[in-house]
């Protein structure tokens, strides 16, 4: 396999050298201000017009005009994660304790040179192209922010959103749902919960209510959501990821904050878990004898990942063509979860493939029984660049293309 796809070596130098920095320069969701300049003057370089501040955060747009035609929305995300890298890499974070260990880098790179071949091919094209970098995506608010700020209705009304995800797979491939009726990745609920106790004195805790003691057997029995509530043949996960109390060990606090996620494939299996996670957080409290109700918060909702299946049976038979077929696999539904469905919002199509990150020596080790790849969201997730750069850069200009060159609306 030709690892460059015929992309000319300096643009491809130029999307390495923006990948670089990036990573080396992470920002969390909603601080993305350097990542977004970056991506900007990019875009700006490229021809876009780019508009700033879309979405009240570091949201931006590009818009890369070529006469009368489809209009393409193409998405990146900008934000990276509250994790400390560990790859050894020489270009590794150097922010402390922030990492793009989800791959938006990676992104945001191959998003950049896709826009550098579609503006080189203006003659094999006409329509608009929409280049979306999202800010907070990690915290599942970012899309909605841009819909909600008149994304549409100032940029125009996409006839198909497109995005790419790096994963934990051979690299040079792209794969796709392996059922087009299946999500291909699982809608969330994100829920903060204050607990209210009574703090006190460690050497009295019977003049106390203990917040630590509730929060700790509502933890325990919220696994039961999933256990004992849910069907085994359905895919459903519930998980507290931060659970905060207090400052000192001689010291009862008097409150507990809990975050929990819940993840399954339909709309009614996530407000049945959310309900029931709600119950068993009020029965706890009762039962503990706080004095206060706990407060709910839901801070963050993403809807089931089901991408258009004839939009995406079109892009993929294009991977097929580009890449052979043995290097366009089938992805399970996974339940992982994203906001880039609410770009689909209204009946637009969306297409939405994995990126294959991982080097040959890791995939083989990992194959032959060794260390396991590491996942997206670990310390040590380091795709390998120089084959997933210029996939990425392919994949995502040929699915462009195919949408640019068909009639208004269709896709071929």
């Amino acid at each position: 396999m030709n690892t460059t796809l015929g992309i000319p070596a300096a643009d491809l130098r130029s999307d390495l050298e923006l990948y670089l920095d990036l990573h080396a320069h992470p920002e969390l969701s909603g601080s993305e201000q350097r990542t977004a300049d970056r991506f900007a003057a990019r875009l700006e370089r490229l021809g876009c017009t780019v508009t700033r501040s879309v979405g009240g955060g570091h949201g931006l747009v590009g818009v890369l005009r070529n006469g009368h035609g489809p209009t393409v929305l193409l998405r990146a995300e900008l934000d990276a994660l509250p994790v400390t890298e560990r790859t050894g890499l020489r270009y590794a974070s150097t922010v402390p304790g922030v990492m793009h260990a989800c791959g938006h880098d990676l992104h945001l790179a191959a998003l950049a040179g896709a826009v550098a071949v579609l503006a080189r091919t203006r003659d094999t094209w006409r329509g608009t192209v929409l280049v979306i970098g999202q800010p907070a995506e990690e915290t599942l608010t970012g899309a909605q922010a841009m819909l909600a700020d008149g994304l549409y209705e100032r940029f125009g009304t996409p006839d198909a959103a497109l995005a790419q995800h790096a994963a934990p797979l051979p690299t040079g491939t792209v794969a796709y749902g392996a059922d087009p009726r299946v999500p291909l990745m699982a809608g969330s609920t994100s829920v903060d919960v204050t607990i209210h106790g009574r703090g006190g004195h460690a050497g009295t805790p019977h003049l106390t209510v203990d917040p630590v003691l509730t929060a700790a057997a509502t933890v325990l029995r919220l696994q039961s959501v999933v256990s004992r509530e849910t069907a085994p043949a359905e895919q459903a996960v519930l998980t507290v990821g931060f659970l905060r109390a207090g400052e000192r060990g001689n010291v009862i606090p008097d409150a507990a904050q809990l975050s929990l996620c819940i993840r399954a494939f339909s709309q009614q299996a996530l407000d049945r878990m959310t309900a029931a996670a709600e119950r068993i957080v009020r029965a706890e409290c009762a039962a503990s004898g706080c004095s206060d109700e706990p407060d709910f918060d839901v801070s963050a909702r993403s809807p089931v990942l089901l991408p258009d299946a004839v939009a995406s049976a079109a892009v993929r038979r294009v991977h097929e063509g580009l890449l052979g077929p043995e290097r366009v696999l089938d992805c399970p539904a996974g339940t992982a979860t994203e906001d880039f469905p609410w770009f689909g919002a209204d009946g637009i199509p969306t297409v939405y493939w994995m990126l294959g990150v991982t080097g040959a020596v890791p995939w083989r080790t990992a194959r032959a029984g060794g260390a396991p790849v590491p996942a997206n969201h670990a310390p040590e997730f380091a795709p390998d660049v120089r084959t997933a750069l210029p996939t990425g850069i392919a994949a995502m200009a040929t699915a462009a293309q195919s949408v640019l060159r068909t009639a208004k609306g269709t896709m071929s």
